[in-house]
């Protein structure tokens, strides 16, 4: 930077453009006019002695340089702004957007009954909530806070663990049973339909993973049905309709009420507990501490 005289304002235009693709969307996303956006980003490109895009009428591409710069700058264009804004907090209750990634399971069955509450105690600030099967990369994505399986996380975040780890069970109703048996080994589940879910993001099917003899084994069965929404796993069980499979804390009290039949639970799999992810530097805004405190101090799994 010292090299180049660049400016900080500069950099932060050049990010957006990067990001929105246009002079136009740039301008709309910092409230600018597009010439002035433009101005400086040539004033950069002049300073660098490079170009940082290749422009077309229609788009406008990065240049090696132009990949270079943002991927070396991202990191600490988000520092600075999280410091600015965490030392402007000093003066103000907490305010602004706060963003979170988080698969439509732990929507249901962590989030749904608590945000009204966080929204309730922090009126100033906007919460956003987007459901996605996908591993979102949320530095890429500019998205505060998510929550997924595992504490194995990307360079410059922080995993902070909000369950214990927890078996998949395998399950039917009564009447299912009564009418096809209960499955006795592995090998019986060849004989029984399964309720398969397909990730709506890459349109695989979820894998029936299941533990013997020490070993983690795939389990090919025949399907009774393809979907890919949890609830829809449930209430085909529920139904009778074939074998559904789902995380043990969200069917647990249908095996209280007699409602689902668990079995082959020596062979479930287990996946590690929940972990909420956020980066390193965020916290140093309030509007994501808060939220951050907030699930650590209330996000509990309960049933759907």
């Amino acid at each position: 930077m010292k090299a180049s005289g660049a400016s900080y304002n500069q950099i932060v235009i050049f990010h957006t453009v990067a990001s929105e693709g246009s002079i136009r969307g740039a301008a709309r996303k910092l409230e600018m006019a597009a010439p002035s956006v433009s101005q400086s980003l040539k004033l950069l490109e002049t300073k660098l002695g490079l170009p940082l895009f290749r422009r077309s009428t229609r788009q406008m591409a990065l240049t090696e340089a132009g990949k270079f710069l943002l991927e070396n700058t991202k990191d600490a264009i988000a520092t600075l702004d999280y410091a600015l804004e965490g030392v402007h907090d000093l003066s103000r209750e907490p305010s602004g957007k706060v963003s979170m990634t988080i698969p439509r399971f732990v929507y249901q069955s962590m989030i749904k009954p608590i945000f009204p509450e966080f929204c309730r105690r922090y009126p100033n600030i906007e919460l956003e909530i987007s459901v996605s099967e996908a591993s979102v990369n949320i530095l890429n994505e500019g998205i505060d806070v998510g929550i997924r399986f595992g504490d194995r996380i990307e360079g410059g975040l922080v995993a902070r663990k909000l369950t214990d780890p927890m078996a998949e069970a395998l399950f039917a109703s009564p009447a299912y049973l009564e009418k096809y048996g209960i499955p006795q080994s592995l090998n019986d589940l060849e004989n029984h339909k399964l309720i398969q879910y397909r990730f709506g993001t890459s349109n695989r099917l979820a894998p029936t993973l299941l533990e013997q003899n020490g070993e983690t084994v795939t389990v090919e069965m025949p399907r009774a049905m393809v979907v890919n929404d949890t609830d829809i796993i449930i209430d085909g069980a529920l139904a009778g309709i074939g074998v559904g499979r789902f995380l043990t804390p969200l069917v647990d009290k249908y095996f209280k009420q007699g409602a689902l039949v668990p079995f082959l639970e020596p062979h479930w799999h287990e996946y590690p507990g929940l972990y909420l992810y956020f980066s390193q530097n965020s916290q140093k805004a309030r509007r994501v501490r808060v939220l951050v405190d907030f699930l650590i101090e209330n996000a509990k799994l309960n049933a759907v």
